[in-house]
């Protein structure tokens, strides 16, 4: 069963197309990755699965509810984590809770705030002031937050920005815990690490879906070739490259060069007689996601007039 099942979502801002014709499906226990760069439509897009945002056009399911006409139904029903940071500094976590418990009309509601409290380790800090939260603690808040009124859809954008990466692996530790539970998740990420931890993903990139599937579908369909250069003066090395024929791009990592395009074989050529100079080697290497996510950016253009 798909939990979200829509297509054609369409949503202009003035002359802006922000939102291009999106078809997303997602099955019930699924986490998928959401992924794009800046401005590329992921937030609106989120925000017309949820019911927040009406479609321009478009059409199709979230939670068995029709996208356009049955929003209100589908907001009782779905966990939000929005970007910003949108809880009361002054009260603390216990607070917070508390008043999130009266908007969804939860009950008991002590019980209710306690055993969130309780699920989500935040107990050592259930009396602390909001504002003095670390942003680790402030993303385990906003997470109790949406999902104490045990949502079946559960929509995270862009959640863990600005957490260390210990305060992150313990999100998405509970994350798939969640999902374990049966909880459905989609959650936007400018992550790699966090790309790979998805059942699934999708890109999108100014307002068009352009690709969909496992890490490795997406690594595998988007047709490039990667080789990795060792030698001395990378950077001199690096200018050079670019300017080869199949050479598409050039990343420093570390003490190597990698080197990438989808015409394999005249990428090689062309290193090859790089490697004339003998201070060079190069050898194949694996294409990340982070490879195959640049080459999308860079077929991509801003729509923004």
């Amino acid at each position: 069963m798909n939990v979200i099942d829509v297509s054609g979502l369409t949503k202009t801002f003035g002359d802006r197309v922000v939102v291009d014709n999106v078809a997303l499906r997602v099955a019930a226990g699924e986490i998928v990755g959401f992924l794009g760069p800046n401005g590329s439509g992921k937030t609106t897009t989120i925000r017309m699965i949820c019911g927040l945002l009406a479609p321009d056009s478009g059409e199709g399911k979230v939670l068995g509810f029709d996208v356009r006409r049955e929003s209100a139904k589908i907001k009782l029903r779905v966990g939000y984590m929005t970007q910003r940071f949108s809880f009361y500094e002054d009260l603390t976590i216990r607070e917070n809770l508390e008043f999130v418990a009266r908007l969804y009309g939860l009950s008991p509601r002590r019980i209710r705030v306690d055993q969130t409290i309780a699920q989500l380790g935040l107990e050592s800090r259930r009396d602390q002031l909001t504002g003095t939260l670390s942003g680790g603690w402030k993303q385990r808040l906003a997470l109790a937050a949406c999902t104490m009124h045990e949502p079946e859809l559960l929509l995270l954008d862009e959640p863990t920005a600005g957490v260390d990466p210990k305060a992150r692996r313990e999100f998405w530790d509970e994350i798939h815990r969640l999902a374990g539970d049966g909880l459905t998740v989609l959650v936007s990420t400018h992550y790699m690490d966090e790309a790979e931890r998805c059942h699934r993903i999708s890109y999108i990139s100014y307002g068009k879906l352009l690709a969909s599937g496992t890490v490795e579908d997406v690594v595998r369909d988007a047709g490039l070739t990667t080789f990795f250069l060792y030698g001395p003066d990378l950077m001199t090395a690096e200018e050079k490259l670019r300017a080869m024929a199949g050479v598409e791009q050039v990343a420093p990592f570390g003490a190597t060069l990698h080197v990438v395009g989808r015409d394999g074989a005249k990428l090689e050529a062309s290193l090859r007689g790089f490697v004339s100079d003998s201070r060079y080697s190069f050898e194949p290497g694996e294409t990340s996601l982070e490879d195959v996510f640049i080459q999308f950016m860079g077929k991509s253009k801003d729509h923004k007039p």
